[in-house]
């Protein structure tokens, strides 16, 4: 187990060609990573321990475990809010007479892992397609300007070729822009989409998961119950039926342990708390690119800002020349170059397109 979790350290190698930003990895990173973990966890506790133990008497306990595991078991409501010990036994646990409310039933748990992995699969989707669609060319024209240290004849004439490159291609990366923040919104589609599936998965209670759990040491004590309990319960029923010797039905009511639920609860109050901060990060960000898109006077701004060692000026010239592909390009750039070297090539690539560069530059 430990091997298997420290092979995913793998995916937070250093990258020393960057095509795309921190939220983005956020997701298809650090998003996906997570969520295998926590599969692979569940799935060792699941498969390696016992998720369910069974307290029934009459019965081999490993055939009443097996059948409760695989089919379901069941809670009563209204027992969340009864003192235990007194009223019910445990949380939810009471007799089926006793209770005014239907029962709950539990089938979840024996799905978590592949949820989850299939959620970290949904995660790593728009990393596989922008990886697709750049096609390794922010790598293929830095050419190894990202490092300083270099020789000046080699310098230069890799700076000359990125120029002819960005001029030879001007006005073509409209497309290549356009499918980047294309898969900025698909992450946030993801994640309102995996939001929605855990609500459904969880019988419409997940939504509401991380407030009930704020909300838990505010509600009167003659009220209160643990919500995590209430959707991941620790002790619930389960009835098993049988022939008695003769022939007719006996009903075996037993009390079964969900250890496995402690996992269960932890994790997705983790992950209601990282959605929802995910979404809203994702929301500012498309909203940030709508401002880049529509909002063109913007840009200069964004330019000097990603390399201070150019002037405002030269921004303005740079970005007044080029559409909204080539700026953008121009921007990952700077990310991706040394900060030095990019200056001397904007400020060659605004002469060559025809605007003289700011004196200050």
């Amino acid at each position: 187990m430990f091997k298997l979790l420290g092979d995913l350290r793998v995916h937070f190698k250093y990258q020393a060609i960057r095509t795309d930003n921190a939220v983005f990895r956020l997701h298809n990173v650090f998003t996906t990573v997570l969520l295998l973990a926590c599969s692979m966890i569940i799935t060792a506790t699941q498969y390696v321990g016992q998720p369910i133990q069974c307290i029934v008497s009459g019965l081999p306990t490993n055939v009443v475990n097996t059948y409760c595991w695989i089919t379901s078991t069941f809670t009563m409501p209204d027992a969340f809010a009864r003192e235990v010990g007194r009223e019910v036994a445990h949380p939810g646990v009471a007799n089926e007479f006793d209770s005014s409310q239907e029962k709950k039933y539990y089938t979840y748990y024996q799905w978590v892992c592949f949820v989850l992995f299939f959620q970290a699969i949904m995660c790593y989707t728009p990393k596989f397609l922008w990886d697709a669609f750049e096609g390794g060319l922010l790598r293929t024209i830095v050419m190894g300007l990202n490092i300083g240290v270099c020789e000046q004849d080699e310098k230069d004439k890799k700076k000359d070729l990125l120029i002819e490159y960005l001029i030879r291609y001007k006005r073509t990366h409209k497309l290549y822009a356009m499918r980047y923040w294309g898969c900025e919104l698909l992450c946030l589609i993801n994640i309102v989409v995996q939001l929605w599936m855990m609500n459904s998965f969880f019988n419409g209670e997940f939504f509401s998961y991380g407030v009930r759990v704020l909300g838990y040491s505010d509600v009167p004590q003659e009220e209160r119950y643990d919500p995590m309990i209430y959707i991941f319960p620790r002790v619930t029923k389960c009835t098993f039926h049988k022939y008695g010797a003769s022939g007719s039905i006996q009903t075996h009511d037993s009390l079964c342990i969900l250890p496995l639920n402690i996992v269960n609860e932890k994790t997705y109050i983790f992950l209601w708390f990282w959605y929802i901060i995910l979404a809203v990060v994702l929301a500012l960000l498309i909203i940030y690119r709508l401002v880049i898109i529509f909002v063109p006077s913007i840009r200069p701004r964004l330019l000097h800002a990603r390399s201070r060692t150019l002037s405002r000026e030269t921004a303005e010239v740079v970005s007044r020349r080029t559409d909204l592909g080539d700026w953008w390009l121009l921007y990952m750039l700077a990310r991706n170059i040394d900060p030095l070297i990019y200056r001397e090539l904007i400020i060659e690539f605004a002469k060559r397109t025809g605007e003289k560069a700011g004196a200050r530059a």
